[in-house]
């Protein structure tokens, strides 16, 4: 036997499981498994994307100055304290790669982003895994399993997959009860779909032990591209570029993010419509008797009788071309999440689960 062994924790990672794209045998299926955006990424990134290809033999940018600029112009940040990333999946492995290991413990929540666990696993570390208050983030809970060990606490806010999130009071009371050498980490994936939410970047400037991470590939549709960012205390942005590769980012990816940065006209309209739709989906499956809970993401969490009803209507909805994402591995077992696509997406795919309840009773 091969005495050639990974690090401990490597082989306790379950390989990640995207959303399905397609059914054997069904033909133009629509895909509401990965909340992408239905609507694209703004035109002017295609432009930039279409511009690149003149440029490929060259070597991209290493300090990802333009991009950084950008993003600090729109939210009003400072510059030097953004980090970008292979999508903001990066920034959090570059988290865990600086700040955990073998000894140390890293918190997540029970219904939290898949990625939390195996980043710190990854490391070395020991995910510790922390109950929600019915589908959503509960402070006294993280603040209980805290201990010395404690060097990371991921909370996703808006989270993925429920939907929910908690207010800046109490994000504020997480970071102040926090032990002296743990780091709070805001995944802000979806933060963009909340109207007036800052992500948690002025939190991040009043302390020295908040982070926040961000995407491109939500609300901007550039998920094809991978591109994220990090915003955080000089001292931690200054580590973190220690770790990151020096060409992480390709020239294409940077130009469209760039791009699609700038068009905030673009993203405003793709807000509106997600919330628009996103109330319509939410109580339309709640007149078909398939309730969930108040969403401020791309997406709903519809909650069905047990595991045997959820499995049942995926499988009825696959077989009508709709694709949408079984949770059982986020230990919702008797939920789908449904992200929110255009307006004749949510009207077939509600359509869709009012027929399978119907056929059900």
């Amino acid at each position: 036997m091969s005495k050639i062994a990974p690090q401990p924790g490597i082989m306790e990672i379950s390989l990640y499981q995207g959303g399905k794209s397609h059914v054997e045998g069904v033909a133009n299926v629509i895909k509401l498994s990965s909340n992408e955006n239905p609507f694209g990424c703004s035109p002017a990134a295609q432009e930039a994307v279409k511009r690149s290809v003149h440029e490929l033999h060259r070597y991209p940018s290493t300090d990802h100055a333009a991009l950084r600029n950008a993003i600090a112009e729109v939210h009003g940040l400072k510059p030097e304290r953004i980090i970008c990333g292979v999508g903001s999946d990066e920034v959090l492995a570059f988290l865990c790669q600086a700040y955990a290991g073998p000894g140390d413990e890293v918190i997540h929540t029970e219904h939290g982003f898949a990625l939390y666990r195996i980043g710190a696993l990854a490391a070395g570390a020991t995910p510790v895994e922390v109950k929600e208050r019915e589908r959503v983030t509960d402070v006294d809970a993280i603040l209980e399993a805290c201990n010395d060990n404690t060097r990371l606490v991921f909370i996703a806010n808006p989270n993925n997959p429920t939907g929910t999130m908690i207010g800046l009071a109490e994000i504020e009371r997480l970071a102040e009860g926090l032990p002296d050498q743990a780091l709070l980490v805001l995944d802000g994936a979806y933060a963009e779909y909340v109207d007036g939410y800052d992500g948690g970047a002025r939190l991040v400037e009043a302390r020295d032990n908040v982070f926040m991470t961000r995407t491109f590939s939500k609300l901007y549709g550039l998920g094809g591209l991978r591109v994220g960012w990090g915003y955080g205390p000089q001292e931690i942005i200054d580590v973190l570029n220690r770790v990151r590769g020096p060409f992480n980012l390709s020239g294409t990816a940077l130009a469209a993010a760039e791009a699609s940065m700038r068009d905030q006209a673009f993203v405003e309209k793709c807000r509106e419509d997600n919330t628009r739709l996103r109330a319509w989906l939410a109580e339309a499956l709640a007149e078909h008797g398939v309730p969930s809970d108040a969403s401020t993401a791309n997406f709903v969490l519809a909650r069905f009788a047990d595991a045997d009803e959820a499995g049942a209507c995926d499988t009825y909805l696959q077989s009508q071309g709709l694709l949408v994402r079984r949770v059982t591995g986020y230990k919702l077992p008797n939920a789908l999440r449904i992200t929110v696509g255009d307006e004749a997406s949510c009207r077939r795919v509600a359509h869709c689960i009012g027929q399978f309840k119907a056929g059900a009773r």
